[in-house]
């Protein structure tokens, strides 16, 4: 199963590769960094924007309470059916859709304010309107105590997270194709 999820996350970044971030899944170190400053008793609902095959998000099911909710938001129609035959959690909502639909997503399933939102998506190779949009409806999105949590290879989202938070952690991975920059951004600014 792992080979096919590996072929799916390929065939899929070559077939969009300005969607999907990387041809190659998250190193398991950088998904313990990412997700290791998490408070995760505070965390009902979590969103993540671009699951892919889900190397965060079964790391992140793995991390949280029994009673939350976890709503992976994708594009790809063959990342969304790969994670849904993979996972049969019943904490996990998997939907086919776009980050800037988050607040729509999450009124149709029933949820409040997402206490984390995850995301991996590539904000280098968006539009600039299109990545305020998304940022935008992210911060409506998120309960006042709320975390966004990105993973990037270029810096192109800092001065988002630094517009539209008031406090920004940042850290890098080296030991990851391609390294990253990792952050935590809380205190979001209405």
């Amino acid at each position: 199963m792992a080979q096919d999820s590996a072929w799916v996350a390929v065939s899929e970044f070559v077939r969009n590769p300005g969607m999907v971030g990387s041809a190659v899944p998250a190193s398991a170190r950088m998904v313990r960094r990412m997700l290791a400053p998490l408070d995760w008793q505070r965390i009902s609902i979590l969103v993540e924007y671009g699951p892919g095959t889900g190397r965060f998000t079964f790391e992140a099911l793995e991390r949280m309470r029994r009673d939350a909710v976890l709503l992976a938001i994708e594009t790809g129609e063959r990342f969304v059916k790969t994670l849904r035959q993979r996972c049969d959690d019943r904490r996990l909502i998997v939907v086919q859709g776009t980050a800037q639909d988050v607040n729509r997503h999450l009124a149709e399933h029933g949820l409040g304010e997402a206490d984390c939102i995850l995301t991996g998506l590539p904000f280098s190779t968006l539009e600039p309107g299109d990545a305020e949009a998304i940022m935008r409806e992210t911060v409506r999105a998120m309960s006042p105590c709320g975390t966004l949590a990105a993973y990037q290879m270029r810096t192109a989202i800092r001065p988002l997270l630094r517009r539209h938070f008031a406090s920004l952690r940042e850290s890098y991975e080296w030991r990851n194709i391609p390294p990253c920059h990792l952050y935590w951004a809380t205190g979001k600014r209405q």
